[in-house]
């Protein structure tokens, strides 16, 4: 007989349509990474229904299906905290799996992080193991425990984009720059927690964790303000929004961009404005990304300047550039959906813009774009001042 337990956990398995479609680059990578960081040749993510352990992304082995009383994970599901066993041979609660006596696997080392739904709901488990016996030190056990909630994120991610395809063909686009916004701090949570794991020094670690918890509570935010934009029927919330805050957490996010094409941010200082917070750190992230994307010159990153105006209404956000700028002719057009300017250039440039338009018209403001100073493209965006 089913318990509450368990028809909350098959709904929530249900509506991650989890089981029933690939599991994607993205939770591969994620598998691939805690394997990396914990230093083991195999690692899993196991969705647990009421009957059936399901392997849905792995590293080190083909992921198959088991029997629910089988599985080792279903024996520590509802624990609330990262499990960490040296040798299950002498752990009575995995002495008996077949996954250690070697009925199905020679399971000695085993740790895991539990799945849990933002209703607290557990899914599953995001599972490392090794044939000899192991430990797990506190930086590997935070990342493990970190790794598994990018996973629920993702997931929700998923499930964020399927709500917003039922809707009209206008929050489709939106869905689908929405899943590629999220990609940026997704990425600096796996820059960070790959920087720790290789960094000897204790400190350089912990910052770098602290830098990974940072990007992973603003992944979870950025899915929860979007969540409450979708139900809400796409309008924008209002209220005091610091763009300096903001962007700090952008740059943050992008780091990995911006060291690895030798770009460089100047800004000045933001104001407050009045509007979502979610949407304008979309609106700011999309606008940088496209700068440090199309800037420079040959064998030089870009060089981005972010500034403000006061107007009487309201402020004027500047981000310019320093690459080949866009023609006059086509600045109405890149601002269409899956548009894009010069082919040789800007790859990628509609479908961002395209959500900014959007962004910036749901509060009431406009966009354009004219000359940079450096010969580049100035993007520029007019928000409604503070209360």
């Amino acid at each position: 007989m089913s318990t509450t337990q368990d028809i909350a956990r098959r709904d929530a398995i249900h509506e991650y349509r989890v089981l029933s479609t690939p599991a994607g680059s993205d939770l591969e990578a994620l598998v691939e990474l805690a394997a990396t960081i914990c230093g083991v040749p195999t690692a899993v993510i196991n969705i647990i229904d009421e009957e059936h352990q399901h392997q849905v992304a792995s590293i080190g082995f083909e992921p198959g299906v088991c029997a629910r009383e089988d599985s080792m994970c279903n024996a520590v599901l509802e624990h609330p905290e990262p499990v960490v066993v040296r040798d299950a041979r002498e752990d009575a609660r995995f002495r008996e799996s077949p996954f250690v006596t070697g009925d199905i696997a020679s399971v000695r080392f085993y740790a895991s992080s539990p799945l849990r739904t933002p209703d607290g709901v557990a899914i599953g488990t995001l599972c490392i193991f090794d044939e000899a016996p192991g430990e797990l030190g506190a930086r590997e056990r935070r990342a493990l425990e970190l790794l598994s909630h990018q996973v629920v994120e993702v997931l929700e991610l998923r499930r964020l984009t399927r709500e917003l395809d039922r809707s009209n063909e206008q929050l489709t686009h939106f869905a689908a720059q929405v899943s590629h916004d999220l990609r940026n701090p997704l990425s600096a949570l796996v820059g960070f927690l790959e920087l720790a794991s290789s960094s000897e020094d204790i400190g350089s670690a912990a910052a770098a964790i602290a830098r990974a918890e940072g990007a992973a509570a603003r992944m979870g935010a950025m899915v929860d303000g979007l969540l409450d934009h979708s139900r809400a029927g796409g309008a924008a919330r209002r209220e005091d929004v610091h763009l300096d805050r903001i962007l700090a957490d952008t740059l943050d996010d992008l780091d990995a961009l911006i060291v690895a094409t030798g770009a460089r941010v100047d800004a000045g200082p933001l104001p407050v404005v009045t509007g979502d917070p979610v949407l304008l750190r979309l609106l700011l992230q999309n606008l940088l990304s496209n700068a440090l994307q199309h800037g420079g010159a040959a064998g030089r990153g870009a060089r981005v300047e972010v500034g403000a105006h006061a107007l009487t209404s309201g402020w004027r956000i500047t981000v310019d550039d320093d690459g080949p700028g866009v023609p006059e002719h086509d600045r109405e057009r890149v601002f269409d959906a899956m548009e894009r300017g010069d082919a040789g250039h800007a790859d990628g440039l509609g479908l961002g813009l395209s959500t900014c338009r959007r962004i910036v018209r749901a509060h009431g403001g406009r966009i354009g774009i004219d000359d940079a100073p450096s010969g580049g493209a100035s993007v520029w965006v007019v928000l409604p001042a503070s209360a």
